[in-house]
This record gives structure tokens, sequence and C-alpha cells, in this order.
């Protein structure tokens, strides 16, 4: 890539300037054709020249030195950081030290971000005895975007469209939601989360969806405390499944306490949802929660107990359980920018209904009704290039009770994600 490159940059720019312009290079004369354009990028700070006061405009740059003029001319707000040379020059950007984080307050207040993820799932057992479709298809498309308000909020919004190709395919249904709406920043020491987001509560064994909530969280040392209100909102997810066609359940208050000493994190957590009418339950429902995990190299083990509040149940399912556990173990993990990065899981679950309210997993949890289920998950992931991940799982679960006591629901799961 010869030099000349730059000045023809600067026109491309907009910022070529006039023939007025200071030009502190030897070798540029008043009179070449790229004097202007030269001066113009030397007087913004876009390129400099070499020691002996040449720009050496004749000799062929490496990729570092070109890098090094994007970098600049990003900084200076000559370009954004979605022109194609950024995503060019990635590489010798991200060696400079160059993020997108740091060029977005001088490109652009806007990031969009997106995720596709094609999912399959293919289910065998008792629990699905009657079901017309025993496998499930689907493809949800993510758009993110991310506005700086200053130096300490940003906003963030999420449209979502979600295909669904039930059996072999013969069903197209289609829909797309709005479904991220928050500010996020500090007021001081605090950290605040409000408006629409996904709650992920007790790793998601309890919980993992929309809500339209406010959370805060305040560090001290090594630990931490955290507190949220608001009301449980995703009535898509539910509809058919609960009562009510609704939402899982309506308000709820949570908190949590929790720190990281080293390689082991621990933490316990309480929650309170009013009027649940799924799974079972339809009164109010208490969890509590405490676990902790451990850290060694590329292992981490966890364990959690959960308690949660037999009076939620319905009268059908008064000698259910209501409590339960969840133990994993996890090696590596695959990471989106590492192409062939990989990681292995094994779960195994006990959870009674009660401590139940959306669970993160993608196996049939919600097949056994009032009662809970237990069984195992194992799964693999694996970075193919950079920013595509798959993913493989099998789970094997069984009812707690009633009529399905020890009635399986085996799962194979599967699913591409696409990041961009």
């Amino acid at each position: 890539m010869n030099k000349k490159f730059a000045a023809a940059l600067a026109m491309a720019l907009g910022i070529c300037g006039t023939a007025m312009a200071a030009n502190p290079f030897s070798d540029v004369p008043a009179g070449h054709w790229a004097y202007a354009a030269v001066a113009k990028l030397a007087a913004a700070g876009v390129v400099d020249g070499y020691p002996d006061g040449t720009y050496k405009g004749d000799r062929t740059m490496t990729r570092y030195e070109m890098a090094q003029i994007i970098a600049k001319a990003l900084a200076k707000g000559a370009i954004g950081a979605d022109d194609k040379l950024v995503s060019e020059f990635a590489d010798e950007l991200d060696n400079l030290g160059v993020r997108a984080s740091k060029l977005e307050k001088n490109a652009d207040n806007v990031r969009i971000t997106g995720e596709v993820q094609m999912s399959y799932a293919n289910n065998k057992g008792g629990a699905f005895k009657g079901d017309e479709d025993k496998s499930q298809s689907d493809l949800r498309t993510r758009i993110w975007f991310t506005g700086e308000v200053n130096d300490n909020w940003h906003y963030t919004a999420m449209l979502q469209n979600h295909q669904y190709f039930q059996g072999k395919n013969e069903n197209g249904e289609d829909d797309t939601d709005f479904q991220r709406a928050f500010l996020e920043g500090n007021i001081g020491v605090v950290g605040v989360k409000a408006g629409r987001y996904d709650e992920f509560l007790a790793n998601g064994y309890i919980y993992d969806d929309q809500v339209d909530a406010v959370r805060a969280t305040v560090p001290f040392g090594d630990a931490y405390f955290t507190a949220a209100y608001g009301k449980m909102a995703n009535e898509r997810t539910y509809e058919g499944w609960t009562e009510k066609g609704d939402s899982i359940a309506d308000k709820f208050f949570q908190t949590e306490l929790g720190g990281t000493w080293g390689n082991l994190h621990a933490a316990a957590s309480y929650l309170k949802a009013n009027n649940v009418n799924g799974n079972g339950m339809d009164d109010d429902d208490t969890i509590w929660t405490v676990g902790a995990d451990y850290t060694a190299g590329k292992f981490n083990l966890a364990a959690m107990y959960l308690k949660g509040d037999d009076d939620a149940l319905a009268p059908e399912y008064k000698d259910a359980d209501d409590d339960g556990y969840v133990v994993s173990l996890t090696y590596g993990g695959a990471e989106s920018d590492k192409p062939g990065s990989w990681g292995l899981v094994a779960t195994y679950y006990d959870q009674a209904a009660p401590t139940v309210l959306s669970h993160t997993m993608d196996g049939a949890w919600d097949k056994f009704e009032g009662y809970g289920f237990k069984g195992y998950k194992v799964g693999a992931n694996l970075t193919l290039a950079k920013n595509m991940v798959a993913e493989v799982d099998y789970y094997d679960l069984k009812g707690k009770g009633g009529d399905l006591d020890g009635t399986h629901a085996r799962t194979l799961w599967s699913q591409l994600v696409v990041t961009f």
C-alpha cells in the first residue's frame, strides 16, 4: 500500500482543506498535487512524518502504519466506527488498543449490533405422549440499539423477530416485538438499570425473561448488594400455558447479597412474586436461594439450594415438594471472538415447582406442572469461526410426582448463534 493513498483518503474524507494550510514535510513541494491534502492531514494530526522532516509519500507503508492513520481519523471523527476501513484493519486497530467503545464517542452516539439464533429441538419420552409436534425449530433475529446519554448513562433497545417452524416446517408463523428498552448507568457508586430488560434470577434457575423494573446494585469491597422491583412482563411467551394467558407472575421484589473472593463466588437471594398463575401455582410465591461456585483453571463447579413456598401451589398439588438444588460442572467455554475455543457442561437438576417461574434451560421443564422435575443435562459448545458459535445439549428430565412421576422428557437441542 503506497503512502499516496493517505492523501486520497483525505480527499475521500472531505478534509483535504485549502492550499493555505502549512505543510511540515520538506519532500512535498507546494506545487505537488497532494500538497493541500497532506498539509491538512498533518494539521489535523492524522498523519505524521519521519524524524528527518520528510513524508516519504512514495514509500510503501505497512498495514500497521495504515491502521495508525485510520485510528487518528476515527478519533478526529473523520470516519465512523462502521466504516469499511475499520473492519478491514480490525486486528491492527485492536493491537493499537483502539476499541469500538472508545471510538463511538467520537463517531456516533448510537451503536447497532445484532444476533441471529437458529435452533432445533427433538423431543422423546412419555411426557410428550399425545403431542402433535415432537420437534421444534425456529429462527430468532435480534437487533440491538445502544445510545450514549452521557458519560455515566446509556440507553438500550432491542427489536426481535421470531420465526417458528414446527414439526416438518409446515408452520411458518412469526412475530416481531420491541422487547427491550432500558436505561443503565450510575448514581455515585450505585449501578442502576430501569425499564424493560431481561431479568436473570438465580443463574436462570428461577427466572430468565422480561421484566418492567428498576434494579440497583451497591458494591462494597469484594461484595455487593442488589435489589429489584417491578413486574414480570412477557404475555407472548406464556400465552396458552398460564391460566390467564399472560405473564407467569405480576409484581415482584428481589434482593441478592453476594461477593467474589479469589476464585470463589457466593450469593444468597430472596424473591417475592405476586399472583403466580402457571406451572401449577395460583398464589404468591417466595423463593430463597443460597449458592456458590469455585473456579480452578478452566473448571468451574457450582451448587445452589432453592426453597419455594408450597402455599403457592394449587390445591391438587399440596402434597408436592417445595425445594430443590442444582449442581453444575463446566470446562472452558466457546468465546465468539476466538475460533476453535470450546467448552463442556454437565448439570443435575432437582427442582420442585415452587422454585421455578421461567427456567433458562432448553429442556422441557414445563411438562411437569405442580410437582417439578429432576434430571440432567450434558452439552458442548464450539466457536466455528469468529462470531459463529454452535452448541448441542441433551436433557433427560423426569417428573417428581403425580401422573408423570418418573416419566421422562428427553430433549436433544442444538443451535447456531451468529453475532454482528
